[in-house]
């Protein structure tokens, strides 16, 4: 089997993997967003593979598989970085939704003396 066909069949199968994730609410569109960029790149690539080996020797890769492999990273340390930030996002808001409940238990203690009195 050809390289580009398999490297072609895996993208669209992640492709569409995370297309399902996203329609059966396993995964958000805001995090599906980045793996569908980076998946269709990957079909793109592996169709106008020539256009690969340009932009790589454009930017003084000795070989396109050293490109492939220094993109992935920026792009697993991008990916990183977002999620780090969408965690921090979410730690904020757990800690204020544990505020806000105390504070709920608190005034449902409250009421409940005030009517036991």
């Amino acid at each position: 089997m050809n390289i580009h066909l398999l490297a072609i069949a895996l993208s669209v199968l992640i492709f569409f993997l995370v297309v399902d994730l996203v329609r059966r609410h396993k995964l958000t569109f805001k995090y599906a967003l980045a793996w569908l960029t980076v998946s269709a790149s990957a079909v793109f690539f592996a169709i106008f593979y020539k256009f690969l080996f340009k932009i790589a020797a454009f930017l003084g890769f000795e070989l396109p598989s050293n490109f492939i492999f220094f993109s992935l990273f920026c792009v697993f340390v991008f990916l990183s970085l977002v999620m780090t930030v969408f965690l921090c996002q979410q730690n904020s808001r757990n800690d204020i939704m544990v505020q806000k409940i105390a504070l709920l238990e608190f005034e449902i203690r409250q009421l409940k003396q005030k009517t036991s009195s």
